[in-house]
C-alpha cells in the first residue's frame, strides 16, 4: 500500500509566508532598537572615558600618563576611589558627577591631594571652587599667570571660561584670561590643589595633540605618582530615591496583561484583516450601454454650455484615430500628429494645427463647425493612407 503525501494548499503556504514575514519584521525592529539604544549608551560613555578610543574619549591621555610613569587607576565606585586616594599623595580626575550629592562630592575631593575637574559644571564649580562659568574662549590664549604648570604648557584654546566669586579665603589663580573669565582656575590652599579646566575641549583624543593641550594635561595631572580617574555611574549614588514611577505604583499583573492585550489585538487584526480567497466579479443588476453613457455626457456638456470642453473631447478622439491611421505610437504629441496629417494629405500645416490644437470654439455653432472639419480631416487622411481601388470594368 502506497501512502499519498498531500502537498500544502496555496492558502496554507500564504499563511506560512505571512507569519514568517511578521516574525522577521518583529526581529528586525527589535534589532534596530537594540542597536540604537546601544549607540546612545556608548556615546554617553565615550565622553572623557579613559578607556575609550573614540574622538570624545580620553584613552590617549591615560596612555601618555602611564608612559610618563604615572599609575592611572580607573574607578567607577566612589568608596573604592576614596580608599585609593587616602593611601597616599594622589590626583583625582573628576568629571561631572550628577549622581553624587554636594556632601559626597566634597568628601571625595577632600581625600585627594590634587583635584582636576575635567568637566566642570555649575554645581561642582560652586561646591569645590566657589566659582562659576562665564563664557567661551575659542581663540589661542597665553597663560598670563604665575602658575608654573600653565607657563610650561604654552598657548591653548581653553573652551569654557570660569570666574571665581572671590569669597574663598585663598584667591584662585586665573590662567588664560580673556574678558571676564579664564580658561583655567587653580585654588591652592597649601593642603590641597583644585583645578578646573574644560577637558571636553582640550583633553579628548581628537584635541590632545593640538597646541599645548597635552602638556597642560600632564602638568596638571602628573604631579603625583597615582592618578585616580573616577568614572561615575548612575548606580553609584548617595542621593535618596525620587518619587515612585508609574511602574512602581501599578500592581505587578498590569504589565503582563498589557502585553497579552497587545498580542490579542495584533492577532485579531491579522485574523479579521486577511483576505478570504480570490477576488470574484459581481454581476451588476443593470447593464448600461456605451451609447447611453455617451449620450448622457453629451447632454451634460450641452446643459453646461461648455463648448470648449466638448471640442477638446472631439479633438482627443480625432488625434487618437489619426495617430493609429498614420502609424504613430500612442505617445505621439498632438503637434506631431497634426504635422504628419498635413504632410500626408497636402493640407496647410498651420490650418491643421489650428484645427487640432489652437482653435477655441466658444459657441455651439462653432463647435458644430469644428466637428464637421474634424470629420473631413479624418476622411482625407483615411483616403490618403488607404486609397480605394478603382473597381475593374
Amino acid at each position: 500500500m502506497t501512502a499519498t503525501v498531500q502537498s500544502p494548499t496555496p492558502a496554507r503556504r500564504r499563511a506560512a509566508i505571512t507569519w514568517t514575514l511578521i516574525g522577521l519584521f518583529v526581529l528586525i525592529i527589535g534589532a534596530i532598537g537594540a542597536v540604537l539604544s546601544g549607540i546612545g549608551a556608548w556615546n554617553a560613555r565615550d565622553v572623557l572615558d579613559p578607556e575609550s578610543a573614540s574622538p570624545d574619549g580620553a584613552r590617549a591621555l591615560a596612555s601618555i600618563l602611564a608612559e610618563q610613569g604615572v599609575e592611572v587607576a580607573i574607578e567607577t565606585r566612589r568608596d573604592r576611589a576614596a580608599e585609593l586616594l587616602a593611601a597616599g599623595p594622589a590626583t583625582l580626575v573628576l568629571p561631572d558627577a550628577p549622581a553624587l550629592s554636594d556632601d559626597a562630592l566634597e568628601e571625595l575631593a577632600a581625600a585627594a591631594t590634587d583635584v582636576v575637574l575635567v568637566d566642570p559644571r555649575s554645581r561642582s564649580l560652586r561646591v569645590l571652587l566657589d566659582a562659576r562659568t562665564s563664557g567661551y574662549g575659542a581663540s589661542l590664549l597665553a597663560p598670563q599667570c604665575a602658575l608654573p604648570e600653565a607657563e610650561r604648557s604654552g598657548r591653548v584654546a581653553p573652551g569654557l571660561l570660569f570666574t571665581a566669586d572671590g569669597t574663598a579665603d585663598v584667591p584662585a589663580t586665573a590662567c588664560y584670561p580673556t574678558g571676564e573669565g579664564a580658561g583655567l582656575l587653580v585654588l591652592d590652599d597649601g593642603e590641597r590643589r583644585i583645578a578646573a579646566v574644560d577637558g571636553r575641549e582640550l583633553f579628548v583624543n581628537e584635541r590632545l595633540t593640538e597646541d599645548g593641550n597635552a602638556a597642560l594635561a600632564l602638568n596638571l595631572m602628573g604631579r603625583h605618582a597615582l592618578v585616580v580617574w573616577y568614572v561615575p555611574g548612575l548606580d553609584d549614588t548617595d542621593l535618596p530615591a525620587g518619587d515612585p514611577t508609574l511602574g512602581e505604583l501599578t500592581p505587578p499583573w498590569v504589565s503582563p496583561v498589557i502585553v497579552l492585550l497587545l498580542f490579542a489585538g495584533a492577532a485579531a487584526a491579522i485574523w479579521r484583516g486577511r483576505r478570504f480567497g480570490p477576488l470574484v466579479t459581481e454581476r451588476l443588476p443593470v447593464t448600461v450601454r456605451a451609447a447611453e453613457t455617451t449620450e448622457g455626457r453629451a447632454r451634460l456638456y450641452a446643459h453646461s454650455r461648455d463648448a470648449l470642453h466638448a471640442a477638446d473631447q472631439l479633438r482627443l478622439g480625432t488625434i487618437d484615430r489619426l495617430a493609429r491611421m498614420l502609424g504613430l505610437g500612442p505617445a505621439a504629441a498632438a503637434g506631431d500628429v497634426a504635422d504628419a496629417a498635413a504632410s500626408r494629405t497636402g493640407l496647410d500645416r498651420a490650418a491643421v494645427r489650428s484645427l487640432l490644437i489652437d482653435e477655441l470654439p466658444d459657441t455651439d455653432t462653432r463647435l458644430v463647425a469644428v466637428h464637421s472639419r474634424l470629420t473631413h480631416l479624418e476622411e482625407a487622411v483615411r483616403a490618403a493612407v488607404r486609397p480605394e481601388r478603382t473597381p475593374p470594368r
